[in-house]
């Protein structure tokens, strides 16, 4: 597994449209529709990746949380297939009913919106305000396989709150780290 942090794009970025399939529904998802009243967060995940198995718990405590706050949520899997099956949209479903996913699994075969985002890694993480400007990339907390620091979801959390309670979103902000996401070699 490679190592990878994310790229940390500017913040006041602008939230790229999307157009995928939710493979739990089989129906499409725009980021309009998905679009949360305070903020919306975007995903990169994958299924097999060993950084986002150790945090899927956290994950679900976040969607289980913080829509009902006004903060939508939505996971995007751009991984290559072909080059890793565990990642397909079988597999996605299954992994999403299995941990319990209360937000869309979608599913990126191009790769195009992940290019959008400069997303780089598994898990990656992209906090939009409700103009969809960027106020938060980065990680979800200190902890990674095998460094013994508890899962917490503090750095996303706080940034998370801080949209519902109308305050401003600290800059300081760390990159997340992962296994880089398995582009198509075209």
């Amino acid at each position: 597994m490679a190592r990878t942090p994310s790229t940390m794009i500017d913040l006041g970025t602008v939230a790229p449209e999307f157009f995928l399939e939710d493979v739990t529904t089989g129906k499409w998802k725009s980021l309009k529709e998905i679009k949360g009243k305070r903020g919306t967060l975007v995903m990169f995940i994958c299924n097999h990746c060993p950084f986002v198995k150790h945090i899927n718990a956290e994950l679900v405590k976040l969607g289980n949380e913080f829509p009902a706050k006004g903060i939508a949520m939505v996971a995007i899997n751009a991984n290559d297939v072909v080059n890793h099956p565990e990642d397909s949209p079988q597999k996605m479903i299954e992994v999403a009913r299995s941990l319990g996913y209360a937000f869309p699994y979608l599913y990126d075969e191009t790769q195009e919106v992940a290019r959008a985002y400069e997303a780089a890694c598994t898990p990656d993480f992209f906090l939009f305000d409700d103009n969809l400007r960027l106020v938060y990339r980065g990680q979800l907390d200190d902890s990674r396989p095998g460094n013994d620091v508890p899962v917490t979801g503090r750095d996303l959390r706080a940034a998370m709150s801080a949209l519902v309670e109308g305050k401003v979103v600290s800059p300081v902000q760390r990159p997340s780290l992962g296994c880089n996401i398995k582009w198509k070699v075209i």
